[in-house]
């Protein structure tokens, strides 16, 4: 058996969910779209750089959770996964991910973005498994606090967190033959760097370089 990990935004997906997200809510008039929007591209330009507050960036994006119910939040991410998820799902990334399905991977994403916007995403993809980070729930009202819990999965708390995982299957890097994993972005390094196989898809500058040095297989999933 081999192990498939799959980033999602800018790799499976042609775009960034929690981008879409943000313009989701900016749609429905939840969050106010000048503070949204620059605020976003403060965090993209940290992200690009490698110098990204995760705790900061979390905050941010966590905090329209807590404002509303689950089955509200519920109900808004089926319009927003027909309306700004399905379009940018391509099919080369469904093929890809078949292919490892189909032969037998243990497959799963491990992403940054929250596993509330990311759940419903992993599943249209047929993927079991989901690695991204968690929202706080509040126990009594089961409400989201607005707040992460645990690691984040980003840069080397990815690996923490593919770990943690594999240890509570009964796993580790050694149950595979191969351990593969799909990233477009430089702050997926350590992620890369631990597996058998790295594959960089539509990579940035900062990866495109270092996969070039290193000899990795680079893919186009547009």
């Amino acid at each position: 058996m081999n192990l498939a990990l799959f980033d999602l935004d800018n790799t499976l997906l042609a775009g960034d969910s929690d981008f879409e997200w943000a313009q989701f809510l900016i749609s429905r008039g939840v969050v106010d779209r000048e503070i949204q929007e620059a605020r976003n591209i403060e965090f993209y330009e940290h992200y690009k750089a490698g110098t990204l507050d995760i705790g900061a960036f979390l905050a941010f994006q966590l905090a329209p959770l807590a404002r509303h119910g689950r089955a509200e939040l519920d109900a808004w991410h089926a319009d927003y996964m027909a309306r700004h998820i399905r379009p940018i799902i391509t099919e080369p990334a469904r093929a890809l991910v078949r292919r490892h399905l189909e032969a037998g991977d243990l497959c799963a994403i491990v992403t940054a973005t929250n596993s509330f916007v990311t759940g419903p995403i992993a599943r249209e993809f047929g993927i079991p498994h989901l690695i991204g980070t968690i929202p706080a729930v509040d126990v009594a009202s089961g409400a989201f606090s607005g707040e992460p819990t645990g690691i984040p999965s980003f840069q080397a708390g990815k690996i923490t967190r593919v770990e943690a995982w594999l240890e509570s299957q009964g796993l580790w890097w050694g149950s595979f033959a191969d351990s593969y994993f799909y990233s477009d972005s430089h702050n997926d390094l350590p992620l890369l760097q631990k597996v058998s196989r790295p594959v960089v898809v539509d990579p940035d500058d900062r990866l495109r370089a270092h996969a070039g040095e290193q000899g990795w297989p680079s893919l186009s999933l547009r």
